[in-house]
């Protein structure tokens, strides 16, 4: 059977892409890769990433968006986990989010693993979670 061998990007529908943008970037650190037009001429992609594009995240935007927040007791997404390396990076990243005044849960260490909880502006729970 083949392999899957990582997740190579994460796609949202966003509300504000000119927001979400600057804020995937400042938050993240991410870097704005490319811009698409999607298939059927309806709205765009903007992709995020590190620049080896090795990971990303897409931020779509459709003209029949509602415009309504997000919530994981719908079916689709639930919330993106971000792998870092170690219990000193979710320190890292606690700082960061203080610093940005992005609200975030305290580090809860589980066993096994350890995992710092944010949302996005769309309200979309993002993760950062280290394992051992």
């Amino acid at each position: 059977m083949p392999e899957i061998s990582g997740i190579h990007h994460v796609s949202v529908t966003v509300t504000d892409i000119e927001r979400s943008v600057l804020w995937y970037c400042e938050v993240l650190g991410l870097t704005k890769l490319m811009e698409e037009p999607h298939p059927d001429g309806t709205g765009y992609a903007v992709v995020l990433g590190k620049p080896d594009w090795s990971m990303c995240v897409g931020l779509h935007v459709h003209p029949t968006n509602a415009k309504e927040r997000f919530s994981e007791t719908r079916t689709g997404l639930d919330h993106v986990g971000f792998m870092v390396s170690g219990h000193a990076d979710l320190e890292a990243w606690e700082s960061r989010l203080t610093e940005l005044r992005v609200e975030h849960s305290p580090i809860n260490d589980k066993e096994g693993y350890s995992v710092l909880v944010f949302r996005d502006p769309d309200n979309v729970q993002r993760e950062f979670i280290s394992m051992g």
